[in-house]
């Protein structure tokens, strides 16, 4: 018996590797493929809306305008022209740039502020163009079928390997959810050879990895940005990209590439810099809305985290998690039945209320596991506030709902109007291009700008340059305003 099961998973692997070949568009190399181009594009078109709904995309017309234009000439001399290329600017603060299958093209405006120049700007997008190109998320959904395979595998030979294969099957996506190094040396390869074709020095593209280096380093070695995480060391990275750029000019015959840091500058002045408050912002334990002009407060000592669809809130341990959201319905009434409905709920007690004197519905609803056993109890209130209605979910294991009841309640009950001026005035921070009047050190000339001795460190970083680098007469820089 076990010689046959064995023949017939080889027999499988056989038919795996003989139907799923496929030639590499930037190799010209077969390879393991069982994405098919048709479907790569699907993936990315259905992924797209879920990306944008997340962040949100950053509005600004000229600045969407310059990456549309850029991305379509460097789509057109890639190694795969004819995908439906799109390219988005995303309203982010972190520093990251990202592409998924079929064109899907993301920069933050957090990495954005971080370029000093198109050279610099132009080499990111052509690794992350080269990403596209080299089939990468490709390769990763094949290999993620193939280890799938393998352990369906394992599941027939041992019953023992069968008994834990869900959770293996689990962590298969976690193996393959990074590229690894030789995609991102590919990419590297790619994004000098794309950015040199369009004209741009693409020399800058390694000075802007000692920019996310110094990010890195400044943040601690925390929150490193997605475009670091799996990347090559830096220092290997810079001179590696070096060599990329040397060989491409030379056999492009570059005289003169393209840098054009002042028209970039110039591009990005009033670009919105960190978090911005006008999406709501946490200021001691509460959460304020600028804009939507409500405030709440957070439990003491929880995490929370902001984004465009909710608003997150974490006990320490992970025990009990709240959330803000917009409700589905046009009452309370009718937001708390489609909620119970969409969780498939058991409704545990209903109470209509006041809330700081808008209108409520407070439920507390269970959900069972596959044995009938109650798992999780949910605490909800459904708040009905400017003609929408917002949802504070408080949940929790159904054994421990009791020990975070009073947390779930007071961060409910404690939502009201938003009236005080100083919140609600809230701005961000936005980038302000500067032209240095005499020539001296970048220090002295921040400082010259009203920069304070606590901004040095992230100005610096700002502007790609150290603190006692020379700056000449008339030369651009940023500061933050």
């Amino acid at each position: 018996m076990l010689r046959k099961t064995t023949s017939l998973i080889l027999f499988t692997f056989v038919l795996l590797f003989s139907y799923s070949c496929a030639t590499n568009p930037v190799t010209g190399k077969k390879e393991f493929m069982l994405l098919s181009e048709e479907k790569e594009i699907a993936m990315g078109k259905e992924s797209d809306p879920g990306i944008v709904s997340f962040f949100g995309l950053y509005e600004d017309e000229k600045l969407q305008q310059f990456i549309e234009t850029k991305g379509k000439e460097m789509a057109a001399i890639s190694h795969r022209p004819n995908l439906p290329y799109e390219f988005k600017i995303v309203d982010s603060p972190v520093l990251n740039a990202f592409a998924v299958p079929g064109g899907y093209v993301y920069f933050t405006r957090g990495i954005m502020a971080h370029f000093n120049n198109e050279a610099e700007f132009a080499g990111v997008l052509g690794h992350e163009i080269g990403h596209v190109t080299a089939r990468h998320s490709a390769q990763q959904y094949s290999n993620q079928q193939l280890a799938g395979v393998g352990l369906m595998a394992g599941t027939l030979l041992s019953e023992s390997i069968g008994k834990y294969a869900e959770t293996a099957q689990q962590g298969v996506g976690l193996l393959f959810l990074k590229f690894g190094r030789d995609d991102e040396r590919q990419s590297d390869e790619l994004g000098a050879e794309y950015s040199s074709r369009i004209g741009y020095d693409a020399q800058e593209m390694a000075g802007f990895f000692e920019t996310l280096k110094r990010q890195r380093d400044l943040s601690g070695g925390q929150q490193i940005p997605t475009f670091m995480s799996s990347h090559p060391d830096p220092a290997e990275r810079n001179e590696s990209v070096k060599k990329y750029a040397s060989e491409w000019r030379t056999k492009l015959n570059l005289t003169d590439p393209k840098v054009n840091r002042n028209e970039y500058l110039r591009l990005i002045d009033g670009l919105v810099f960190g978090e911005d408050p006008r999406q709501g912002f946490v200021e001691n334990s509460n959460f304020y809305h600028p804009t939507l002009k409500f405030t709440f407060s957070i439990p003491s000592g929880w995490g929370s985290q902001n984004s465009p669809q909710q608003f997150q809130m974490a006990e320490p341990n992970g025990k009990a998690n709240m959330a803000l959201s917009l409700g589905q319905g046009s009452s309370a009434s009718e937001a708390a039945t489609n909620f119970v409905a969409q969780y498939k709920l058991e409704l545990i007690e209903s109470q209509n209320l006041k809330v700081n004197g808008l209108n409520a519905v407070s439920i507390i609803a269970d959900q069972s596991d596959e044995a009938g056993n109650k798992a999780i109890r949910t605490a909800t209130y459904f708040i009905e506030y400017n003609n929408s209605v917002y949802t504070i979910m408080g949940i929790s294991s159904f054994a421990e709902h009791g020990l975070h009841a009073a947390s779930f309640s007071k961060t409910m009950e404690s939502f009201k109007v938003l009236t005080d001026s100083d919140k609600l005035n809230r701005q961000p921070q936005r980038v302000k291009i500067v032209e240095v009047a005499s020539s001296t050190s970048l220090q002295n000339a921040l400082q010259g700008f009203g920069a304070s001795t606590e901004q040095m460190a992230e100005l610096s970083l700002l502007n790609g340059m150290q603190l006692t680098d020379q700056v000449a007469k008339g030369t651009l820089i940023k500061v933050l305003r």
